[in-house]
């Protein structure tokens, strides 16, 4: 499954989170453009849809430099049954209430 990650916020940033089940979990990798080098941007899935998510329900490895892969101990079928999902990728941690990119699963 591929999820469009959109420029959120006024930023530039946009890219792709391809999911792929594997083993029982999923994994998560993301894909960027447009990001600031050198700056861990915190990355989620959250409840809802772009660009009002809610609550975080999985955390996800920050993106640096435009790269983030984690592995979800959660099926893809699991994740499809918790929708609406999305997933958020923060500008820094000092500035996590700014999105620069989302994309609905």
């Amino acid at each position: 499954m591929s999820v469009l990650l959109s420029a959120q916020s006024d930023s530039e940033e946009s890219g792709v989170a391809n999911l792929k089940e594997t083993n029982g979990g999923t994994i998560v990798d993301i894909f960027v453009a447009g990001y600031e080098a050198g700056v861990s941007q915190p990355a989620h899935v959250h409840m809802g849809v772009c660009p009002g998510v809610g609550e975080v329900v999985y955390p996800l490895n920050p993106v640096l430099d435009g790269r983030s892969t984690t592995m979800l101990d959660v099926s893809m079928a699991q994740l499809m049954q918790q929708l609406p999902l999305a997933i958020n990728i923060h500008k820094s941690s000092d500035e996590i209430s700014v999105y620069t990119s989302c994309g609905a699963l």
